[in-house]
């Protein structure tokens, strides 16, 4: 938890008495968002520093309980799972009662030492997942600038239509079940949807898809709904809303594209050519589209860059899949730990 020396408050000695923090004490976050309430923190330090009114202070008998044992568990997958379930909602807040939370939220309590030997077990893994999570945010923003780099200018500024195509596989509607494609926003990528009765779509012609083929919700690409097909994505139909386009690999690499398509840079464009007010107002302008430009390297120099861009998408997901086993392993820890069936010994040593 860290303390913001810039912001103050004035309060008289006596409030400040009741609302002053000592190294150690537990903060929650008792009225926030659904997501948010009953986040958890340790003050650490020794200033003057109080806490806000939408917050509650757990104040630990520090002969019975370590801090950063009750801290663990409460900022645990299944502590924040419990916190909210005993929370109580309203349109878009939620409020954790404190005497609620005090009466009805259990953790187990072995002996003090122990206690502190299994925080510190824990901690162990907190590093290790920190210090993935900080590889991973390293890596996302060295992709982040590469791509920024070639799109100032790496190459001649060319129009997309200058090497896409629009394509049209007009198929009927399926008299059965299908798998239709969407597009998530922001650059995320196609996802599958099953369609189980199509009777309840109000089309008669549906649109067949190959892979490699360059997809754009026209409703959505002001937020950056647009991506490639994947070998997967290709039995999937789409509809109307959604026009799809080739590559002309003599002139541009699509897994280079890829990366121009889907950046923040790019994403501004497509707003700006979907006029209209908020959501489904916004109608991508398709004529505009394919008049957007961008920098085009040769197409030695776009496999070679698309490759660059693959490596450090292949070493973001392997880093990734490491911190999910993190995660995965923590949790199976406190399991083992907090129930007893794993005892963590305290570790004898010799005078010398």
């Amino acid at each position: 938890m860290r303390i913001d020396p810039n912001v103050c408050v004035n309060l008289s000695e006596e409030d400040a008495r009741d609302y002053l923090l000592a190294n150690g004490d537990i903060l929650l976050n008792r009225t926030n968002s659904p997501d948010l309430v009953g986040k958890t923190g340790i003050y650490r330090g020794d200033g003057k520093a109080v806490f806000a009114s939408y917050l509650v202070r757990l104040v630990l008998d520090r002969e019975r309980v370590d801090p950063d044992y009750v801290v663990q568990i409460l900022a645990s997958e299944g502590g924040q799972r419990h916190i909210k379930q005993l929370a109580t909602r309203a349109v878009s807040q939620a409020n954790l009662n404190p005497t609620t939370f005090k009466n009805h939220f259990y953790i187990p309590l072995p002996e003090l030492g122990e206690q502190v030997r299994i925080r510190q077990v824990l901690l162990t893994w907190d590093a290790a997942i920190e210090k993935t999570e900080r590889l991973i945010a390293l890596r996302v923003r060295q992709k982040a600038w590469l791509v920024a780099k070639i799109i100032s200018g790496f190459g001649h500024s060319t129009k997309l239509g200058d090497f896409l195509k629009q394509v049209s596989r007009s198929v009927p509607k399926p008299g059965k079940p299908y798998w239709a494609l969407g597009i998530r926003s922001h650059g995320k990528g196609t996802f599958q949807r099953f369609v189980e009765d199509p009777s309840s779509v109000d089309m008669e012609e549906l649109y067949a898809l190959n892979r490699d083929n360059l997809i754009v919700n026209i409703t959505f690409a002001w937020e950056g709904a647009i991506a490639f097909v994947k070998p997967e994505d290709e039995p999937c139909l789409v509809s109307h809303r959604f026009p799809t386009y080739e590559v002309d690999r003599e002139k541009a690499d699509p897994h280079f594209v890829k990366y121009i398509v889907n950046c923040k840079q790019f994403f501004s464009q497509l707003a700006l050519i979907s006029p209209g007010g908020a959501g489904r107002n916004r109608v991508l302008n398709k004529r505009d589209f394919l008049k957007l430009e961008v920098s085009l390297p040769s197409l030695t120099e776009q496999k070679r860059l698309a490759q660059i861009l693959g490596g450090i998408d292949l070493l973001i997901e392997k880093e990734q899949s490491v911190l999910v086993a993190f995660k995965s392993q923590k949790r199976g820890l406190m399991q083992k730990l907090l129930t007893g069936q794993w005892r963590v010994k305290a570790v004898e040593t010799e005078a010398r």
